[in-house]
């Protein structure tokens, strides 16, 4: 196989295969050639992905070396990204009684979610992530757009119990923003003891609903280690239950009556 077809094979690999480590003579069988040529390639792809900056390539060396493809949003390409995306939600149009956004239609944007996923990716690669958790139902596309660059399963906590996922576990929360008692439940086999968790949302107000998730992942005695919303609002009527958390934006001074809005960079532009 020529070395431009290599690495096309090899880029097509880590791409589709984020985060897992594979050793060399994989790709020596793989490609039919030999283990020094597979390094020169692999030094290629990582200064491309590297210069674009869409991650890198981790090598190991012994025994046991490999590589594993760790994608990575750079801080230019963030900036550039969450720009954009206030621009789109500044648009008056969007405004929605209560002081809401509507956010669907680029939820239902495949490469806008796909970006989104990116960046909150990038932002835990150094955390030890076992499962992304969400609730239902605009924060799952985000959820798995997130999961499939960590390379982890998607655990969907939900308001009303399934009878197709056996027996779940409930918890009554207080929503942040309504005051109102609400249920969230969490199958017990979605979940192991002690799994480090990191929670995705697409918006919070006052944080009532990823508390609820947090105090429910207790009950599984799980590790929240790190959370990323999307969108957050930047009241100061509301007292915020959640401190610790990444934003990609922040909406403040919603004037319904004028139908203007303002939108900035998150606390993830810092």
């Amino acid at each position: 196989m020529k070395r431009s077809n290599r690495l096309v094979a090899l880029t097509n690999f880590f791409v589709e295969n984020p985060r897992k480590h594979t050793q060399f003579p994989y790709f020596v069988d793989l490609l039919n050639t030999t283990k020094a040529s597979i390094s020169e390639d692999m030094d290629i792809i990582d200064s491309v992905l590297q210069s674009e900056g869409l991650g890198f390539l981790k090598r190991t060396t012994g025994a046991a070396g490999g590589v594993m493809f760790i994608p990575e949003s750079s801080k230019p390409k963030n900036m550039q990204f969450i720009d954009t995306l206030c621009k789109e939600l500044e648009d008056p149009i969007r405004i929605l009684p209560g002081g809401y956004l509507y956010m669907s239609d680029l939820l239902g944007d495949p490469k806008m979610v796909r970006e989104i996923g990116r960046i909150f990716a990038s932002a835990f690669s150094h955390l030890n992530i076992d499962v992304v958790v969400t609730v239902a139902t605009k924060g799952i596309p985000l959820a798995y757009a997130v999961a499939s660059f960590l390379d982890v399963p998607v655990v969907i906590v939900r308001r009303d119990p399934k009878v197709t996922e056996g027996s779940s576990v409930s918890i009554n929360y207080v929503s942040g923003s309504s005051r109102k008692i609400q249920t969230m439940v969490l199958p017990k086999r979605s979940l192991w003891e002690g799994a480090n968790v990191c929670i995705i949302d697409d918006f919070m107000k006052a944080g009532g609903t990823i508390n609820g998730i947090v105090n429910l992942l207790d009950e599984f005695n799980a590790n929240v280690t790190s959370i990323g919303v999307l969108a957050e609002a930047d009241d100061e009527e509301e007292e915020r239950v959640v401190e610790d958390y990444t934003s990609l934006v922040k909406i403040s001074n919603v004037n319904i009556k004028e139908k203007s809005i303002e939108v900035h960079a998150g606390n993830l532009i810092k």
